[in-house]
């Protein structure tokens, strides 16, 4: 005899299925790509803690690496670089205990900048596989178990600061731009281009030349509008879309910075792309703190820096609010003797325009102006083809602009963080600043800012993490995690899980 059961028991135990059956569907797809969903960086429906105190899950200690975490279903995956090998690990979300580790294929390292790893670029999954890319190696492929599916060696793309942009996934395919500074004007071969390869196999599924391009940092996205789709690649100097399909050319639009590290997002109909190289962040920029940071290597204090005064220790300022030495503080001189001379006489004369033998400020100040990386955002309409860069701009600003940290639109507006810990917001509709409020986080920012339950999370290189309520500014919440934060924080529906230089954490909401 089946026994009854009363109304009101079962209308409990249907509302608990589908609340379980909603939470799994939320977290098992919902960051499983570099700044989550598409990257957007939005994480709809989730609820991390609005306030990290008190809200500490466990914390664990993970090798070096700048990838991002990535999470789907109850495994967390990013890569990392222990002793000199390159590593994937994948660790159980609930305990942050690590479920597996595997290691890539010996092969040759690339070169890379003090400031980036070998281990850079973020993993991407899906319900069968995960996806990884070092620029050392090449692309391969685990089950969810660690055992490997695939491997594809890729030569190392040449590149100034070494590989950062990450895979992304369209249907059943994976796409990874493999922009390249061999590639040479006029020429025949073109070494940059964009690959999609079939996410069972490995195999070549089309591949579309970039003969435009040099080297580029930014991880592409899928631009979904009215009547159509678009695969958009942030270059140097220009964005890209493509046939997401095909991989085909459709247009383009120029007016950038040759360095391209951020990537682009969408919303109100539009595509928002931002640049600003070397931490210039404003077109009308003060050049005083660049003239302080260069007078500490003015030994005789004369306010002047004479060309003996351009030691093996003497760096060119890019970004004065980080103490020298710093790998991101500027532009250093070679160790070599022979490049050092070449470079101290190359980067003297190009600012004593009188000749005299000295940097004056008046000179060094006109210099930086020229040089001041063209900051810029632009919002694009789609359609068109070819060149649309006059004719699919609906408008652009060029205040506030960072350099590293990826724009996010959340609810019609623009949200950007940049160095100096400035958070601005811009009608996405207009273009307009809403406002700009210092966070209090010194340094630069190079996590982007991801947004859930309302509320942003921006983490600063020194690892403060703020809080700001969505919409009107309002300081919420700050967390000093006294561990630098480099990387872009991962959500779910009830956690936020933050990648400092030496551990991972998780924060989560109590019941």
């Amino acid at each position: 005899m089946i026994r009854s059961i009363d109304f009101h028991s079962a209308l409990r135990f249907a509302l608990l299925a589908m609340l379980v059956s909603s939470l799994v569907g939320a977290e098992s797809g919902s960051w499983n790509q570099f700044r989550g969903p598409n990257g957007s960086g939005v994480a709809p429906g989730c609820k991390p803690p609005v306030k990290l105190d008190g809200n500490l899950t466990w914390k664990i200690p993970v090798p070096p690496g700048l990838s991002a975490p990535v999470v789907f279903g109850d495994r967390i995956f990013l890569t990392a670089v222990e002793g000199e090998r390159l590593v994937t690990l994948a660790y159980d979300k609930s305990t942050g205990k690590l479920a597996w580790r595997q290691a890539a294929p010996e092969s040759k390292t690339e070169k890379v900048h003090k400031a980036n790893s070998l281990a850079t670029p973020t993993p991407f999954a899906d319900k069968d596989r995960v996806y990884v890319y070092f620029g050392s190696y090449g692309l391969l492929c685990y089950d969810h178990q660690g055992r490997e599916q695939w491997k594809k060696p890729i030569p190392a793309a040449g590149n100034m600061y070494g590989t950062a942009t990450s895979p992304i996934g369209h249907g059943d395919k994976l796409i990874l731009v493999l922009d390249n500074d061999a590639n040479l004007p006029n020429s025949r071969v073109s070494r940059s281009k964009v690959v999609a390869l079939n996410k069972a196999n490995g195999d070549l599924v089309w591949e579309t030349p970039r003969p435009l391009q040099r080297s580029s940092w930014s991880t592409p996205m899928l631009w979904k509008y009215e009547g159509g789709e678009d695969l958009v690649i942030f270059g140097n100097g220009r964005v890209y879309g493509y046939h997401s399909e095909t991989g085909a050319e459709k247009w383009s639009v120029t007016g950038f910075s040759r360095e391209a590290i951020t990537s682009p997002v969408a919303g109100s109909g539009h595509l928002f792309v931002v640049s600003a190289q070397g931490g210039t962040p404003d077109e009308d920029f003060d050049p005083e703190p660049f003239w302080k940071a260069i007078l500490q290597f003015d030994k005789d204090g004369d306010q002047r820096v004479a060309r003996g005064e351009m030691t093996e220790h003497f760096t060119f300022p890019f970004r004065p609010e980080l103490p020298p030495g710093h790998p991101g503080f500027g532009l250093p001189m070679p160790t070599d003797p022979a490049r050092r001379k070449q470079r101290q006489n190359g980067l003297f004369h190009s600012v004593d325009k009188n000749k005299d033998g000295f940097w004056t400020r008046d000179e060094f100040v006109a210099h930086t102006t020229t040089r001041r990386g063209n900051p810029i955002l632009k919002a694009i309409r789609p359609g068109g083809h070819g060149d649309v860069t006059d004719s699919h701009v609906t408008w652009q600003l060029r205040k506030s602009i960072p350099e590293i940290p990826s724009p996010l639109f959340y609810q019609d507006r623009l949200y950007l963080v940049r160095n100096g810990g400035v958070l601005a917001a811009i009608d996405a509709a207009q273009g307009e600043i809403l406002y700009r409020k210092r966070l209090g986080g010194s340094g630069m920012y190079s996590a982007s800012p991801v947004v859930a339950n309302d509320h942003l999370y921006l983490a600063s290189d020194q690892g403060l993490v703020s809080v700001v309520k969505a919409g009107d500014y309002e300081l919420v919440h700050q967390h000093d995690l006294k561990e630098a934060v480099l990387v872009t924080p991962a959500l779910d529906a009830t956690t936020i899980y933050i990648r400092s230089r030496k551990h991972l954490w998780a924060f989560r909401t109590k019941n």
